[in-house]
Parts: structure tokens; C-alpha cells; sequence
């Protein structure tokens, strides 16, 4: 039995999370996967959920609750016309596809190898960003296949086993070939339903039967979490892509390569 201190603490922790969560994900077009896994770790660990799964649980879960958050920033950045549609479309297979290897790698690594991925990525986009030139661009344009496949099998790999929703990485990618922070940030948020569905379903079978797991967890998913983070976060994320609108360039690129420096601190100092 959960005490009921620690449960009010757990909720209160996945209210606040939801809410900062759900404003960075239309800000961002993370899909909130950048301040969940590290809040829900944190949350984790105050019910005493066991090390050898609660960076596991943390992403999994944080990819259930980006599949209705995605969705709803992508409607509201959609409705802007700003999405790269074209990329989305070429990237169907291929996204799915990289989530699907990191679901195999995740039912065999370990917390500590998940931490130290997510930290590693996230302070390497982080310093990308906020020292961003435009000379650092690679080309004007986004590359032609197969490289650019290649790109979004990477990208969908490597935002599974983070548990974000693709605009960690897809941001950096898009600016780096000359396309607008803003293009970039709506069609990440569009990049999150296709990496969260596979990647819910994924996690789910990696961590099936994990006696480790705690109460109402189904796999590396933990359905209290979802359902107490889910509403919040969909109330949010319309306000952020608002605010993402509402800023220039160089102040959207700043503010995220801040975030991701300080969520990259957390995780390093976890490993230590």
C-alpha cells in the first residue's frame, strides 16, 4: 500500500510536470519528453520504484503522454500552415522504424546507459542552439535521399531511447540545412505522433512481466502517470505554440538550448 503522503507528492510533482511539460511542447515541439523523463524520474523515485527500471518507466511512460499532447500541438501549429509537410510524409516509414530497433535495445540497456544517452544528446543540442550561427548551416536545403531516410530512422532511434517526441533532435536537424526555428518547431510537434505511438508500444513489450514494475504499469508505461499528466498537458500545449509565435529566431533557439543544458545537468549529476 502507498502511503498517502508520498501519493499526494507524486501527484502534485506529475501536476506541476504536466503543466510545464504541455507549454513546452507547443513551445517547443518536444511533445514535453524533455522536462517529463527527468520529472518522472524524479517521481519514480519518491515511491521507492527500483533503479534497475525507473529511467525505463520514466520514458516510456513520458511516450504515452506524448501521443495526445503531439497531437494536439500539431493542430494548433497545423492550423498556422507551418509544418513541413512534405518532410513528414517522406519520414512515415522511416521514423516508426528507428523507434521500433530502440524498443529492442531499451528491453536489454540499462538505466544507467539510458541516463547517460539522454544527458550526452541533450547537452550537445543544448550548446548547438544556444550558440547557433548562421554560418553553421550544412546546406540551404534539407538533403535529398537517402540521407535523408537515414536522418529520420537516426532521429526516431535516438528520440525513443530519450522518450521525447523527435524536436529534440529534428530542430537541430532542420535549422542545420537552413530551414526557419519556427518551420522547425512545428513540424517536430507533427514528428511526435510518429515516434510516440510505436514508441508506447514498444516500451510496452520491453518491459512486459518486469516484476520489478510498480502498481498499474503495464511494461515500461505506468498508467497513473499517463492519465494524471495526459489532461494537463493537452490543456498547455496550445498556449506554448502561442508563445513560440510570439518570439524571434534567436529568442526561441536561446530559451531551448538553455532548457536542454539544464535537463543534460540533471541526468549527468544522476550518474555519479
Amino acid at each position: 500500500m502507498v502511503p498517502i503522503q508520498e501519493l499526494f507528492w507524486f501527484i502534485t510533482v506529475l501536476a506541476i510536470a504536466g503543466a510545464v511539460a504541455g507549454f513546452l511542447a507547443g513551445m517547443f515541439g518536444i511533445g514535453g519528453g524533455a522536462i517529463l523523463v527527468p520529472v518522472l524520474y524524479q517521481a519514480f523515485t519518491l515511491l521507492d520504484t527500483s533503479d534497475q527500471v525507473r529511467m525505463h518507466l520514466s520514458v516510456g511512460t513520458s511516450l504515452a503522454v506524448i501521443v495526445p499532447t503531439s497531437i494536439s500541438s500539431f493542430r494548433a501549429h497545423y492550423k498556422r500552415k507551418a509544418p513541413d509537410m512534405a518532410l513528414l510524409k517522406s519520414w512515415v516509414i522511416v521514423v516508426p522504424l528507428g523507434v521500433i530497433v530502440a524498443s529492442i535495445i531499451v528491453a536489454e540497456a540499462s538505466s544507467s546507459v539510458l541516463r547517460g544517452v539522454f544527458a550526452v544528446i541533450a547537452v550537445l543540442v543544448g550548446i548547438r542552439m544556444i550558440l547557433n550561427r548562421d554560418s553553421w548551416r550544412l546546406a540551404d536545403d534539407l538533403p535529398k535521399n537517402p540521407l535523408r531516410a537515414i536522418c529520420g530512422f537516426v532521429i526516431g532511434l535516438l528520440s525513443a531511447l530519450m522518450g521525447v517526441g523527435g524536436g529534440v533532435l529534428n530542430n537541430t536537424f532542420m535549422t542545420s540545412f537552413g530551414r526557419p526555428v519556427h518551420q522547425a518547431v512545428a513540424t517536430s510537434s507533427g514528428l511526435g505522433i510518429l515516434i510516440s505511438w510505436p514508441g508506447l508500444i514498444g516500451y510496452i513489450w520491453a518491459g512486459w512481466g518486469n516484476p520489478d514494475l510498480p502498481i498499474y504499469s503495464t511494461g515500461y508505461v505506468n498508467w497513473i502517470a499517463v492519465v494524471l499528466t495526459i489532461p494537463i498537458t493537452l490543456l498547455m500545449a496550445p498556449l506554448g505554440a502561442n508563445a513560440a509565435h510570439a518570439l524571434n529566431r534567436r529568442q526561441l533557439e536561446t530559451a531551448f538550448g538553455v532548457f536542454m543544458i539544464v535537463v543534460a545537468g540533471r541526468f549527468f549529476w544522476s550518474l555519479i
